[in-house]
């Protein structure tokens, strides 16, 4: 048995699903956290991050303990002439139950793992991925220009 990959902009993907192994997982654009990420970036929290090169997507169906993640697009990716980028999945049966604030503080801990070089790389957690970091940051957003994202 094969796995599917599904890119975004591909029929496959707007139509919502991939069979990978026995789960059935199901994946959409999520517009209203490219705007989170739009919006953060937009702060100038994050210069170095270019949101039109980040993608994000809402999967239902993962047995992932995780509220979100991000996948960075390196290595073979760029060798076959794509651009560095980033999709940021938020796994919706958690993601969606979270407030508008903390729903902003994932958006923000998974912008922190982008380094600052947007080489498709990630940061681990440590020194530059760590909640003091994702606080002080969110303690400083201007939460009223993210509210049109909801």
């Amino acid at each position: 048995m094969g796995t599917g990959l599904v890119l975004a902009g591909s029929d496959s993907f707007r139509s919502g699903g991939v069979i990978l192994g026995l789960a059935r997982l199901r994946y959409e654009q999520a517009n209203d956290v490219c705007c989170l990420v739009k919006g953060i970036v937009e702060q100038g929290f994050f210069p170095h991050v270019n949101p039109r090169r980040v993608r994000c997507v809402r999967s239902w169906g993962s047995r992932s303990r995780a509220v979100a993640r991000i996948h960075g697009l390196s290595g073979a990716w760029v060798a076959a002439g794509f651009e560095p980028g980033y999709v940021i999945e938020v796994i919706a049966e958690r993601f969606d139950k979270l407030s508008f604030h903390e729903k902003v503080k994932v958006i923000v801990h998974e912008l922190l793992h982008i380094p600052s070089t947007f080489s498709g790389g990630l940061r681990p957690h440590g020194k530059h991925v760590n909640g003091r970091i994702v606080y002080r940051i969110s303690k400083r957003l201007d939460y009223r220009l993210l509210e049109r994202c909801v």
